[in-house]
């Protein structure tokens, strides 16, 4: 009878230390792929970083009057365009109010602003802002009367009218007052109807352009190289740093509204210039991730003088020996006197002087290519505080050592 045996597998005649070479490459392949790619958080919507040209709001805004306010309106002697724009709508109205004296003050005059938005159709709704134009304590309760909304053009795009909510409330009494909010600004809500369209045709176009919010070359050219490589085709041109010009593939004749769709949901890393702002009435610094700097010693530290005045008062012993001082008050022996006679209360001076030389502040040396967190933890580490560290950092980039631009708000 002939016996059966099993073939060696492969993996068995593989030698040990090769399989463990093999699986040690292996995992060393796993861990570099994901460095490849940037990580998901860090791509940004071409939605998000970009806008398509054309597809954008417009500013309307308009003069008009609330009224109904309670005796919180304009003072008519100090505001006359309000009186004038009152009496000019009275008289529109068929009533003649020139020949009298007005003295509401339940009357006052706004600015009215809006924003259109893009491909906004006719008879649509708006939101209006309403803020007082005079000496208006509140627009509580007030409405606003037909406002027409003019454009840049100078033409009416939308009518305003409605009741005014504020956020504001203001209470005010004979010894006191007492304000939340700003009561002179409101909105009404869906307040203005659209009469005219900003007219533009989006089917009809052949080439569409994204224009880029942070202008930047590299940026420009990585959103032109995700929309090729998503649509398979050169469609993509970067024009200058904000500009990307897409050209209309086959595949999208006549449905532009697709293949913006398409596009803006598509990812991209954004790059940005090393900037550090800073905004020193506040004492505000942002710096970004580029931020790099060069080998660089800093040391940071003030000469404090603090002066302290503590007065004491200096009573006299009971039964204090009478003076010999006449009505002008004296002294004897070192003793003050009361005009009077007898010891009297004195304010005696005693002042502290200290001086800091902060000598516990150190130089440190700053490495160079540090990140964002080695730079912020080796400034944290001087126990500067912030107005401080503007000062450093303005230091560091004049000594040639900050690779980034300061920017000053």
């Amino acid at each position: 009878m002939t016996a059966i045996t099993r073939s060696p597998s492969l993996a068995a005649s593989v030698p040990a230390r090769l399989r463990r070479v093999a699986l040690g490459a292996l995992a060393a392949l796993l861990l570099l792929l994901p460095a490849a790619a940037p990580p998901a958080a860090a791509l940004s919507r071409i939605k998000d970083i970009a806008d398509f040209e054309g597809v954008r709001d417009n500013l309307l805004v308009g003069y008009g009057l609330v009224v109904g306010l309670n005796g919180t309106g304009d003072s008519l002697a100090n505001a006359i365009f309000t009186r004038e724009s009152l009496i000019g709508m009275l008289e529109r109205l068929g009533v003649n109010a020139r020949d009298n004296a007005l003295r509401t003050n339940n009357v006052a005059a706004v600015m009215v602003t809006a924003t259109l938005p893009p491909f906004a159709r006719q008879g649509g709704r708006i939101d209006v802002q309403v803020s007082a134009l005079g000496d208006a304590k509140s627009l509580l309760g007030g409405m606003l009367l037909v406002t027409p909304m003019l454009g840049a053009d100078g033409e009416v795009y939308a009518v305003a009218q409605g009741n005014v909510a504020t956020g504001g409330i203001q209470a005010r009494g004979q010894a006191s007052s007492f304000t939340k909010g700003v009561p002179t600004s409101g909105r009404v809500a869906a307040g203005a109807i659209v009469e005219r369209e900003v007219g533009f045709d989006l089917a009809k176009l052949k080439t569409v352009n994204l224009t880029l919010r942070n202008p930047d070359f590299t940026t420009a050219s990585r959103v032109a190289e995700v929309i090729d490589g998503y649509l398979k085709a050169p469609a993509a041109k970067p024009l200058d740093p904000s500009t990307v010009m897409v050209s209309m593939p086959p595949g999208f004749k006549g449905d532009v509204v697709g293949l913006l769709t398409d596009i803006e949901q598509l990812r991209v890393e954004p790059d940005q210039v090393a900037r550090v702002v800073i905004d020193e009435a506040n004492g505000v610094i942002v710096m970004g991730e580029s931020v790099r700097i060069s080998t660089v010693a800093v040391a940071q530290g003030n000469l404090t003088v603090r002066i302290t005045e503590t007065p004491q008062v200096s009573q006299p012993n009971p039964f204090a020996p009478p003076g010999t001082a006449g009505a002008g008050g004296g002294g004897f022996g070192g003793v003050q006197f009361a005009p009077g006679g007898g010891g009297a209360t004195v304010v005696v001076p005693r002042t502290n002087v200290q001086v800091d030389e902060q000598s516990d502040r150190r130089m440190a040396v700053l490495p160079a290519g540090v990140s964002l967190q080695e730079l912020v933890s080796s400034l944290n580490a001087l126990g500067v505080g912030p107005r401080d560290m503007i000062t450093i950092l303005q230091a560091i980039k004049a000594a040639g050592a900050l690779q980034a631009e300061i920017e000053l708000m």
